[in-house]
This record gives C-alpha cells, structure tokens and sequence, in this order.
C-alpha cells in the first residue's frame, strides 16, 4: 500500500539504524544496493510499480492496486521517504523484490509487483487486511490455524505478537520466498517458541495439491492467495472451498482475503465478487463479509460459519480491532451494498 515514484533515482541510500535486529540492511548475492525516491501517503504504502525509471526513460509503468482492487486511490498528501532494494531476484513461481526504509521493510511479487507483505519498524499495525487476520482467534475453538500465503509472514508477526500461544502453520510454495523471508522479515524468529508456547510451523509446497492430507486439523484457515495481481483463480471454484472445508475441526471458520472488485460503480454488490459468490454457494446461509474502507486498502474480505456475535466478539480483541469486527455483516438476505 505504498506510492512509489519512479521518475527519480537517488545516488546513496540511508541504511536504518533502530531497535529492530530485523530491520537491519543485509547483502547477498541477489541483492541490488540501488535506492529511489519513495511517497508514502499518511504513513501507509499504496501499491505501485517499484521498477526505478532512469533518467533517459519517458515511459511510466501502469499503476495496479493492493492485490487486484481495481478501484481508483484518492490523492493524498505525499511525503517524500528514500527506499533500497535489498532484494530483486526471480524463481520458479515468482518475481520476487524486496524493499527497505526507515519506516518499514516491503515484499513485492510477481510481475504486477503487489505488495504481499509489510513490517513497520515503530509499530505493529498495517492499517490494512493483515490486521483483520488477528481478530479470528477468539471467535475459533483452540487448535492450530493455517495461513495459506505466508509471505513474508505478516499476519504471522501480528497474530503472534497478540496471541503468543498460537500454533500457527504457514504455507508457502516458494522455498526461495521463505528463505528471503527468514533473512529479510524475521520469519526464523517465528519458528522459535514464545514464552506462552507458539511458534510458526512453515510448510513449503502446494496447499491444494492432492497428495495433503490435513483433514479435520485446524482451528481456523486464512487465505491469502494472489497470483499476478488477482486473486488466485482457485478460489473462485466451489469445490476448492468444499476441500479447504475438510480441514476444518468443528466449529472452525475460514477467514479469507477476497481482493476487490471489477465493478466500475463504488455502490457494488458482494455478489460482484467471485471469491464471495464462490464461497456463499459452497458455505450456504454461512457467509460473513465486510469492506474495508479506501483508507486501508478496500480489500473485500469473508468468514465461514455462522455470523459471530459481533459485541461480543469486539470485547475480546483490541484497538483497533474491536471496533473493526463490528463491521461484519451476513450474506443471508443481504443485498450488499456498500
């Protein structure tokens, strides 16, 4: 969620010097010492093209949106940040960039370059979905819960950070993403018990191949899943959701990042997003959605099962999730309009 200017290219870079051991500046072989002019608006990261245009370029790269929104981003005021590429190297399954100031450490992928993860150095909150991830906890039973697109182990962090007795499991198909998350994000830090007993277990591989075998192990299930800026085709089939359903214990949800919407119009229906209408045909009457505002990504997010007490729920997490979760509402006979 970050503004990146491209028109102009700073010949030094400022390494960060704070609290943080993980916010420390590293080489390695894949590493590009270059440093741009980055804007950040209201101390958040809106999502652009990363790419550095050189002087003697006149072509402005196209502008895409947090993990395949497509509505338009308001101007806001704009503050000038210097950022360095710590990371620029490809995969098998991936672009993979990774950006650093003073403020936060940045993961891009693929060759829309969405950001798929952020750490803030001076806090803890993104201002965006990531932070609607922690609020499931209170309302599953205790068990393990999946994240399904690791990443950089964003929601990880927070979800730890709040609740150190998780047992979370991250899944990643990207081995050369983990190991760059592990020296770049502090995800080995995660894999290390905390004082109350939990810890992250990474899986590396295909969550949906058919060889898993992981029936009725989770608490709870996050998906976070995007392929080149869209929202990974899968999750628009309903059999896809049928199978995650089997990974569920009783009484676990799935709490999903749906990406936004095509829809021209800012007075859209839920039913306008595919992942949504996918999942409310697989879990009938059992879907809870909400719209994040502009200000924090306006990402379309889901939950399965049946529409939690939503007082209740907000007294069992904090600020600024409390009143956040308030903003759940059912699918059952709701129109949707935002």
């Amino acid at each position: 969620m970050a503004l990146l200017r491209n028109t102009t290219v700073l010949l030094n870079h400022h390494n960060y010097d704070g609290p943080f051991p993980w916010a420390v500046s590293s080489s390695s072989s894949s590493s590009s010492s270059s440093c741009f002019r980055v804007v950040c608006v209201n101390g958040s990261w809106r999502n652009t093209f990363p790419f550095p245009i050189f002087k003697s370029s006149t072509k402005r790269p196209p502008i895409p949106n947090v993990n395949s929104q497509k509505h338009q981003q308001p101007q806001q005021e704009e503050e000038d940040e210097e950022y360095q590429v710590l990371t620029s190297i490809k995969s098998n399954y991936n672009d993979i960039m990774i950006l650093d100031t003073a403020k936060s450490r940045v993961l891009l992928l693929d060759s829309s370059y969405n950001v798929h993860s952020i750490l803030y150095k001076h806090q803890k909150w993104t201002n965006s979905y990531w932070d609607e991830f922690a609020s499931l906890p209170p309302i599953i039973p205790k068990g393990p819960i999946a994240i399904l697109g690791l990443g950089g182990g964003t929601a990880a962090h927070l979800m730890l950070d709040l609740w150190p007795e998780l047992q979370l499991e991250g899944w990643e198909i990207d081995q050369i993403l983990i190991d760059k998350a592990r020296e770049h994000f502090a995800l080995s830090d995660l894999e290390k018990h905390t004082n109350a007993g939990g810890i992250l277990t990474v899986h590396v591989g295909d969550a949906f191949s058919p060889s898993i075998n992981v029936s009725g192990r989770y608490a709870g299930v996050i998906v976070d899943l995007f392929s080149n800026g869209e929202v990974l085709a899968q999750l628009q089939e309903v059999t896809t959701w049928s199978n995650l359903n089997n990974w569920l214990m009783p009484g676990g949800r799935i709490m999903v990042n749906c990406g936004g919407t095509s829809a021209p119009s800012e007075n859209v229906l839920w039913m306008q997003n595919s992942t949504i209408k996918a999942l409310s045909i697989a879990f009938p009457e059992q879907i809870s959605w909400k719209k994040m505002g502009k200000e924090n990504g306006a990402n379309y997010l889901a939950l399965t099962g049946p529409i939690p007490d939503l007082e209740s729920w907000s007294t069992m997490v904090p600020e600024p999730l409390s009143n956040s979760v308030r903003q759940w509402k059912s699918c059952e006979g709701e129109l949707g309009l935002n």
